[in-house]
């Protein structure tokens, strides 16, 4: 399924892409290399240019170095949840396989990076940008169960747990990237 497609089944109906996602073989790198490191580029490069538009010329290099940290971060944060998945997983009677783990989490994430594109829009940009978070992390609950077999009973709390460590990880690596710039 090409890129375009499946993030547009990912936004206008979720349930039914998770259940062709289920069912489809994942490979780690191919997910991260071939669908993620595309859609994550675009918040990263609708922030350079949003702040480029607010500052003008001045402070280009610095955008430029801070979209791409971001961007490279946010790809490392997403390897990183999808570890959180495969370990918590099987605690809420899942399954715990790495590939599975990088579909839910990959997958999830598709409507913040598409949504991240309004953040070139003064003001009301990052409102829309929260919402697509608020929809992926929807978008994340409803594929625990189909994907990586969380029962539906414990797929709320599997995602809340999964949203909680994952929070202390990024927050603990902004603090490990602080002491390095």
């Amino acid at each position: 399924m090409d890129i375009v497609a499946r993030a547009q089944g990912m936004i206008r109906n979720p349930r039914g892409e998770w259940a062709r996602i289920a069912g489809e073989a994942a490979d780690t790198r191919a997910l991260l290399l071939g669908y993620a490191a595309p859609l994550a580029a675009i918040p990263a490069v609708a922030g350079f240019l949003a702040t480029l538009l607010l500052f003008g010329g001045r402070g280009v290099a610095s955008a430029l170095v801070s979209s791409i940290v971001g961007y490279v971060l946010g790809l490392v944060g997403l390897y990183i949840v999808a570890k959180i998945v495969e370990v918590l997983a099987p605690k809420f009677g899942g399954v715990a396989d790495e590939p599975t783990a990088m579909k839910l989490v990959a997958y999830a994430a598709t409507a913040s990076w598409v949504f991240g594109a309004a953040v070139i829009i003064p003001l009301i940009g990052w409102i829309v940008a929260l919402i697509g978070a608020l929809y992926s992390l929807y978008t994340f609950y409803l594929g625990a169960p189909p994907v990586v077999r969380v029962p539906e009973n414990q797929a709320v709390v599997f995602t809340i747990a999964v949203l909680v460590v994952a929070i202390v990880v990024n927050l603990l690596i902004g603090l490990v990237v602080q002491l390095f710039l």
